[in-house]
């Protein structure tokens, strides 16, 4: 159920911003971008501060891998508009399409580095489980990530989460190929903020 707030729940000033937005695009602004400039003193300015961090601060991760972790949380939470943006955008980042596919559909037999893997393990049983082991833990770091590897894998995990709960209650509407491809595009070149 797609709650209406999304559509009339802004400022005069915000609602400008998004019809400038849309006229020189020609796009309308994406419903993960119009939540946060709904109580960004709530939400939105921190979400956008957390994010940007764990997806585009100093990492031993790519941009890619990142965008991938993303994806993979968000098709282990069945976020379908989140697992669409993460996914054009960890393509674009990468080049490769058939590498994200390949792990999003079978993370297993996937063409991706032994500690990507262990990682992507790892986040998908925090996801549907809520917790992970010691033995989940002790498995990443043996196939290679570091422990601040973990770390960022695990702020990408939690900003996601968030994220896909927020995409489902709200009901974010799907967007068209090209609209997630002008998605990706403009996360690649100005990130989360």
């Amino acid at each position: 159920m797609r709650l209406d707030v999304l559509n009339h729940g802004y400022r005069p000033g915000t609602k400008l911003l998004f019809a400038l937005i849309r006229l020189l695009t020609g796009r309308p602004l994406p419903d993960a971008a119009k939540v946060t400039f709904y109580r960004p003193d709530f939400y939105g300015a921190r979400a956008k501060e957390f994010t940007h961090q764990a997806m585009r601060g100093p990492s031993a991760w790519s941009v890619a891998d990142r965008e991938l972790m993303a994806a993979y949380v968000s098709k282990v939470n069945e976020s379908a508009f989140c697992v669409a943006a993460h996914s054009a955008t960890a393509r674009r980042a990468s080049q490769d399409a058939p590498r994200v596919a390949a792990a999003l559909a079978d993370v297993d037999s996937a063409p991706i580095e032994e500690p990507l893997r262990a990682t992507l393990r790892m986040l998908g049983t925090l996801t549907r489980e809520g917790t992970v082991s010691s033995a989940d833990m002790r498995a990443v770091l043996a196939a290679g990530a570091t422990p601040d590897q973990v770390r960022d894998a695990l702020a990408v995990c939690a900003a996601f989460t968030v994220t896909n709960r927020l995409a489902d209650a709200f009901g974010f509407e799907m967007l068209t190929p090209e609209g997630f491809d002008a998605g990706a595009g403009y996360l690649l070149k100005r990130g989360y903020r």
